[in-house]
């Protein structure tokens, strides 16, 4: 089967036709190898065929084959029942509560069926509750039953279709029956043997239908590693491909960055800020771009090994630029890069969608002349229109925002300069080895001294006259609060009400001083202004939306009451934390939670009063959430994969990475013949449309 017959439309299989390729093209199966690589969702071991006389209440799902001596609606009652009977005087009744219009047309007196279900006792009597069942007089022997069949993804749209699980079994069969034996193999030969993997024609078939179960664990360990050796084969090839490139070579040493780390910083870098600058120079001296992934908990001083590697290359007369997803968070680059440069005579230009058009026209004509050296915005400061000098560098903060593809575009931006992309986000392993799986990493995980830990409770609302005794204490010695509301994504209303109600009830607790209020739906100038008058320390207490979540640095703020605590995802919850413990005091994060909780509440909150290292936080995080879940409704970067699982298959993700870095290694262009298949494959099925491998980069 060629890959320009996997990449037809469904609409000409057997089965398929415009209407119900119209549902399936909704459904985000468009092609052929979309529909063939529609993996069931889970499985059903309908081998376990049982005479009725052998049913007993209880046991484990089994199937049972009969012939229907009546069936019929109960008057009166909701439900559909049918007497089924196998062998003379024995029988059994079935009976479904739901679908019951539809169940009563397709079911009569004399069908022969399967019933798929778990014996209970019902009315005296041994019977299957609402069972899966399959008519078995149709066409001869049946795909459904006896056997190991799978359950499809399924939705209102597809069932309206006709696109049952039973209808998608039957479209797959026909296609495999038909075009199976033109399967070509797209893994080569010596991977196969190496790896002990079963071959991919006989695993398409066999995770659609498997003869027994070690073969559909075979076929689905198969198709788990060809999924995550292709998208670990596009890393790999990105990255190979774009240090093929020339960078800017720029030296270390230079007399900005000696005086910033032997004069300005008022303390010495941690051993993981001194190897990231390590790491960092080596690429910037090597004559290659840049690309390097700066990954760092919240608090281990990413900030500062940012500004030293902007220094370096304004060093050499290039400039450099800081990007940050947020409005809010460029403000507080642009301020603590402000602050830390200062002595140096650097001025930090910020650029914004708020920027004023006489200061952005003043701000993009130093860019193009050069005076302008740093400048911080949103990452359109890249696009067009917006044009540099000479830059040398391009830090990119919070990047799991964008993912392999969008950084291959972003790299091309300019005369490639070099790359430092951050994130204050901990990534469990599988999910960094995926979505950033193309560039090298310096791992941050020491705090700077003086850092202080950071004690989280939780508590009930009967607790909260103890908890406003303990700010009061906070703020009598001098320090501030923070009050944090949740973000509700389906109703910005109802946060916006539950934060300035939250603001009047803290302003009438805490008379004696000063209470600020920011979110998300203030003018830039009114949460400007609301956030100076708290960083300066006019104010005592901020009450705020997750708009603080990343970026504000304020020593003094010991405390922080999260209200709602089990309306938040567990990151989220640490990077609010890690708004306080910033400067000399020890800090406290205290848990304003529901007495009611779901489970996954309980050990999210459970879990913030066990442990602050991020990087644990995060795989409790994506055991909870899932890996697709992992970064929220607006991760882009990660790849859907369809049968592969981030947190259960990390040991074949481990296997397909090593396997694709060391074939990209050994064949760059995947020129050689026994690498031709799949090549195609790859180009067809990984790269973007009209992509080809010699132009990524």
């Amino acid at each position: 089967m060629s890959t320009a017959f996997l990449q037809q439309s469904v609409q000409f299989l057997k089965g398929v036709g415009p209407h119900r390729a119209h549902v399936l093209e909704e459904a985000g199966l468009s092609t052929v190898a979309d529909l063939l690589h529609m993996v069931p969702r889970r499985y059903l071991d309908r081998t376990n065929v049982v005479p009725i006389r052998e049913l007993r209440a209880g046991s484990d799902p089994v199937t049972v084959i009969g012939t229907v001596i009546a069936a019929g609606t109960i008057p009166g009652r909701r439900r559909f029942e049918v007497v089924l009977e196998d062998e003379p005087g024995r029988r059994m009744t079935a009976v479904w509560f739901q679908g019951v219009a539809w169940i009563s047309k397709v079911i009569e007196k004399g069908h022969r069926l399967a019933l798929h279900g778990k014996p209970a006792r019902y009315g005296g009597t041994v019977s299957l509750s609402h069972p899966d069942f399959d008519r078995v007089d149709e066409e001869g022997p049946t795909m459904e039953t006896g056997r190991i069949i799978g359950l499809y993804p399924g939705s209102a749209a597809l069932q309206k279709a006709g696109l049952t699980s039973r209808t998608f079994r039957r479209i797959i069969y026909t296609l495999l029956k038909e075009h199976g034996e033109e399967l070509r193999e797209n893994l080569p030969g010596p991977l196969q043997a190496q790896l002990d993997l079963m071959e991919g024609r006989v695993a398409r078939r066999a995770v659609h239908f498997p003869k027994d179960n070690d073969e559909l664990q075979r076929a689905r360990y198969r198709l788990k590693f060809e999924e995550l050796f292709f998208f670990q084969l596009l890393l790999a090839t990105t990255r190979t491909q774009r240090e093929r490139f020339p960078g800017i070579r720029v030296p270390s040493g230079g007399p900005l960055e000696t005086r910033f780390l032997s004069e300005v910083l008022p303390f010495t870098l941690t051993g993981a800020q001194q190897q990231a600058l390590r790491d960092i120079a080596a690429d910037l001296a090597s004559g290659k771009q840049m690309n390097r992934l700066l990954q760092g908990d919240v608090g281990s001083g990413k900030t500062v090994v940012a500004a030293t590697a902007a220094l370096k290359v304004i060093d050499q007369g290039l400039q450099a630029v800081v990007m940050a997803p947020t409005e809010i968070l460029c403000e507080q680059h642009a301020r603590s890069l402000g602050r830390l440069l200062a002595p140096l005579g650097i001025e930090v230009a910020l650029l914004t969608g708020s920027t004023p058009a006489a200061e952005r026209r003043a701000v993009l004509a130093a860019l193009a002349d050069g005076s302008c050296r740093l400048l911080v915005g949103t990452h359109a400061v890249i696009q067009d229109g917006v044009d540099f000098h000479r830059l040398g560098l391009a830090v990119v903060d919070e990047q799991h925002r964008f993912g392999v593809l969008q950084r291959a575009t972003l790299f091309e931006k300019g005369d490639r300069p070099h790359m430092l992309l951050m994130t204050a986000t901990p990534i469990p392993r599988s999910l960094a080895m995926t979505l950033y799986g193309d560039l090298h990493v310096s791992l941050m995980r020491e705090r700077p001294p003086g850092r202080q830990p950071i004690s989280t409770k939780m508590v009930r609302e009967k607790d909260r006259d103890r908890v406003y005794a303990r700010m009061r204490d906070e703020i009598q010695a001098g320090r501030q609060c923070y009050v944090v509301y949740p973000l509700v994504e389906e109703s910005e209303k109802l946060d916006l009400k539950d934060a300035v109600s939250g603001h009047e009830t803290v302003s009438a607790a805490f008379p004696e001083v000063q209470v600020e209020l920011v979110h998300g739906r203030m003018k830039p100038a009114e949460k400007e202004a609301a956030m100076s008058r708290f960083v300066s320390g006019e104010s005592a207490i901020l009450v705020s939306t997750t708009v603080i979540e990343v970026g504000v640095d304020v020593p003094a703020a010991t405390l922080m009451l999260i209200e709602h605590a089990e309306r938040f995802g567990l990151s989220q919850l640490h990077q609010l934390r890690g708004r306080i413990g910033r400067g000399q005091h020890a800090s406290t994060c205290i848990l304003m939670a529901e007495y009611r909780q779901s489970e996954e509440s309980r050990r999210r909150l459970k879990a913030m009063e066990d442990t602050d290292d991020g990087f644990v936080i995060s795989e409790i995080d994506m055991e909870l959430r899932g890996a697709g879940d992992f970064f929220g409704t607006q991760q882009s970067g990660l790849p859907a994969f369809r049968i592969a699982d981030l947190l259960q298959d990390q040991a074949i993700l481990e296997r397909a990475r090593e396997a694709a870095f060391a074939l990209m290694a050994e064949d760059p262009g995947l020129e050689r013949a026994e690498h031709a298949a799949m090549r195609a494959w790859f180009e067809a099925f990984v790269l973007r449309p009209g992509m080809r491998l010699s132009r990524i980069g």
